[in-house]
């Protein structure tokens, strides 16, 4: 693990990066949002043979105690005496007892300040087969202290997470958020078994959870925590929710109930308790994290829906049994735009919730964006909001309308139509080097529905931590068809403000909204190493949160940017792209490394916006003024009387380094009667002497010196 504990750090004009390498294919990344008690960030990530937890940041292990090894001498009275029993003897029936090893980590007692979090930890989890997804709870980033959501005093302790298998398997994994010592991962019974540390066995204080019912893998997963509702019996603890997807038949959808409580943990597989079957397979789902039991499943074609699992469709059933129906109710729908000219509506890459699950962040497929005002939420919403429209008995509604919409930059290619008659018309067309760039971006950005159904993209959306009384912001992310089209909202609320005075066209100078936009990260290739990206998140640094230098920096989060065998976190400098009105880099660059310290860093640099000109200038007239004629080429003009004055216009000597041949040609260009100066007859019958000599010299027997050989 020495190459994901130390990471390679690229500094470009933009940001730093760190990229961390792997040994193994990554299928997806996660950010647990509880923070363990040592102050480090959990990072979870899915490949062939499980799940990897990776502790970043936060105090360091003490170092360990080795104690010298008694040195025994001969002659003692603890030397060892062979007993030789007779065969009357029974043998001994009770084996010798090895206790159970108990694990007390120990930290520094203060953090380590350097230009990046340390990994302090790393744990793998072997399931034995290749895990596809990876879902957490949607929680604000917290302390373990402050993390009883729900009465959960469990998430204190423990993190609870799911993960989908390639087998078809749905775990919920509980595992304790304190990082394993140096002295539990090097215990002798792990080295002597293969199988002594795998997922399951206990050996890291973890429990596993199987969800059955599944005949295909997933596609997606979702996990969510749900409080005991007041009709439910006194005592009754919180539980958590798990949903899934999968490509059985035209599309299915399966929720768990999965108990927390150490006592409550079942010893066989979980069934479903609810299941919807779909006219279409989904793209992803997530759950709320204000309304607990309201699931926004994401269709590339039909658009987004919620579905609400505790509201039952039908009638209840007395025979019943759980604190669930047998089938939810679907709320909502929300229809995408129709891409133009075609009746088709625009594939949908990913939606989120946002404004804590009060309204909902779309991202299509061909560059655009737009959010849905669901409760009337927006910073200059007007009239009822939707959901006070929903009466009794309706269980369906569309709203098409975007409160605020717009393109992700640099996407301009995948909505232009270029069409093959229009370009050639029936005309012969050379090939040059523009026509053939030309030719080159209509073949690659032709606008059809087969063509955006194959891009790939995604939205995460963070809460960010605050404090005192002021109102919670959060952060988006979102990426387009590859690493190119990579773009942070730091603040949504404040983005969304912004957008709408825009659209509203209002230029208030003495407005108290601070200017936000989609900042477009660069230069990411240079982390990636020629990988593609294959999924973007968000994660805090804590050390940066805590000490308030996060405001230094123009992102309030890390970018964590998912390749294929490589993790890369993007920190955003302080002179990044959005620090200032206008996007205005300064000059002065933030230090990576204390002054003094030296590193092994790779260092990458830019391209400089101003270009290096130079320019030789080979005349020797002050430039401004009027070309002297040749009377007074630095000369005085004699008059008829003999007397010479002096020209007001001619210039002072100037020295002449280097360019002497520039006298003849300034004479040359500016004498008027060229004839006047030069005996044109004599010039010619030179060189007509010149032609005889080459004459003679070819005429001689043998090769001459300018025949051809």
């Amino acid at each position: 693990m020495s190459s994901l504990t130390t990471p390679r750090v690229r500094r470009t004009a933009q940001n730093t990066q760190f990229t961390y390498n792997l040994s193994r294919r990554v299928n997806d990344v996660q950010t647990y949002p509880i923070q363990s008690p040592q102050g480090a960030t959990i990072l979870i990530y899915g490949h062939e043979n499980g799940v990897t937890l990776v502790w970043r940041g936060g105090r360091r292990f003490k170092p360990a105690k080795t104690t010298p090894p008694e040195e025994k001498q001969n002659g003692t009275s603890e030397d060892a005496v062979m007993i030789i029993d007779s065969d009357e003897d029974e043998p001994a029936t009770k084996s010798k007892t090895v206790a159970k090893f108990v694990d007390t980590p120990q930290f520094e007692d203060e953090i380590d300040e350097g230009p990046y979090p340390e990994i302090i930890q790393t744990l793998d989890l072997a399931l034995g087969t290749s895990v596809l997804n990876v879902a957490v709870m949607p929680m604000t980033p917290t302390v373990a202290e402050d993390a009883a959501w729900g009465g959960a005093q469990v998430l204190t302790e423990k993190m609870v997470f799911a993960v989908s298998c390639v087998t078809n398997d749905v775990y919920v994994v509980i595992l304790p958020l304190t990082p394993p010592s140096p002295e539990s991962k090097a215990r002798p019974e792990l080295r002597t078994n293969l199988l002594a540390g795998k997922a399951g066995s206990g050996a890291w204080g973890e429990s596993l959870i199987l969800l059955g019912g599944q005949n295909k893998h997933s596609q997606g997963i979702a996990i969510n925590l749900v409080m005991p509702k007041p009709s439910e019996r006194p005592g009754t603890k919180s539980r958590a929710v798990v949903a899934s997807h999968a490509r059985e038949a035209s599309g299915i959808l399966r929720l768990w109930e999965v108990p927390l409580d150490s006592k409550d943990l079942p010893s066989k597989t979980i069934e479903p308790f609810q299941t919807e079957y779909l006219p279409n397979p989904l793209t992803s789902i997530s759950f709320n994290s204000t309304h607990t039991t309201q699931l926004l499943v994401v269709s590339s074609v039909q658009g987004v829906r919620i579905y609400d699992f505790a509201l039952p469709s039908l009638p209840p059933d007395p025979d019943a049994t759980g604190p669930f129906p047998v089938q939810g109710s679907w709320l909502l729908t929300l229809y995408q735009p129709f891409a133009r000219p075609s009746s088709t509506r625009k594939p949908i890459l990913d939606a989120a919730w946002i404004a804590h699950g009060r309204a909902v962040f779309a991202l299509l497929a061909d560059g655009s964006w737009g959010i849905w005002d669901i409760d009337g939420v927006s910073p200059a919403s007007c009239g009822a909001a939707l959901s006070d429209k929903l009466k009794s008995g309706v269980r369906g509604a569309a709203l098409t309308a975007f409160s605020v919409s717009g393109f992700v930059e640099g996407t301009s290619s995948l909505r232009s139509v270029t069409s093959q008659s229009k370009e050639t018309n029936g005309e012969f067309a050379p090939m040059t080097p523009h026509t053939r760039r030309q030719a080159t971006a209509s073949l690659s950005s032709a606008l059809t529905l087969d063509r955006l159904a194959t891009i790939r993209g995604g939205v995460k959306v963070t809460p960010l931590p605050t404090s005192g009384n002021a109102i919670q912001e959060e952060s988006l992310v979102l990426w387009v068809g590859g690493l190119e089209h990579v773009c942070v909202i730091p603040g949504v609320s404040r983005f969304w403000e912004s957008q709408l005075r825009k659209n509203a066209g209002s230029g208030d100078i003495f407005s108290s909204a601070q200017p936000a936009r989609m900042i477009r990260l660069l230069d990411l290739s240079t982390g990636l190493l020629g990988e593609r990206c294959c999924g973007v998140s968000l994660t805090l640094d804590p050390l940066r949160q805590g000490s308030g230098a996060g405001h230094e920096s123009s992102l309030p989060a890390d970018v964590l940017i998912v390749g294929e065998s490589r993790i890369v976190i993007v920190r955003e400098g302080e002179d990044g792209p959005g620090k200032r009105i206008g996007g205005v880099v300064g000059t002065h660059k933030r230090r990576l490394f204390s002054k003094g310290e030296k590193s092994d860093a790779i260092i990458v640099h830019g391209k400089q916006d101003k270009s290096i000109k130079m320019s030789f200038n080979l005349s020797t007239i002050k430039p401004g003024t009027l070309r002297l004629k040749s009377s007074s080429l630095g000369q005085d003009a004699n008059l008829g009387d003999g007397t010479t004055t002096q020209d007001p216009l001619a210039l002072p000597a100037r020295p002449r380094v280097g360019f002497d041949f520039t006298n003849t040609l300034d004479a040359a260009a500016d004498l008027a009667d060229d004839f006047d100066a030069r005996d044109v007859e004599v010039e010619m019958l030179d060189i007509m002497d010149i032609d005889k000599a080459l004459d003679n010299m070819q005429s001689r027997g043998g090769k001459g010196l300018f025949d051809k050989h």
